[in-house]
């Protein structure tokens, strides 16, 4: 997964992690109840993530990185046992 993201200099980068995965989280759980079942009392993320900024790069070229990312056969969301 692929965001690109901007937040207020008061907020940690880690801090807004947790919030876009707790959020998320909860989003899908609801909306797919197996989930719901499957992750009951687990995390549904993993705990680590990847955090680069802009820099050097302008944010076009990390909007066109992320527009051109492949897409999986089927992009519909589906659940792996």
């Amino acid at each position: 997964m692929h965001l690109l993201v901007s937040c207020p200099p008061n907020i940690s980068v880690s801090e807004m992690i947790k919030y876009i995965k707790g959020r998320s989280s909860k989003k899908l759980q609801e909306e797919y109840k197996e989930l719901r079942k499957k992750y009951w009392g687990q995390h549904l993320w993993s705990p680590g993530y990847f955090c680069r900024s802009v820099g050097n790069v302008t944010k076009e070229i990390i909007e066109e990185y992320i527009e051109n990312q492949t897409e999986e056969e089927d992009d519909i969301f589906k659940i792996v046992e």
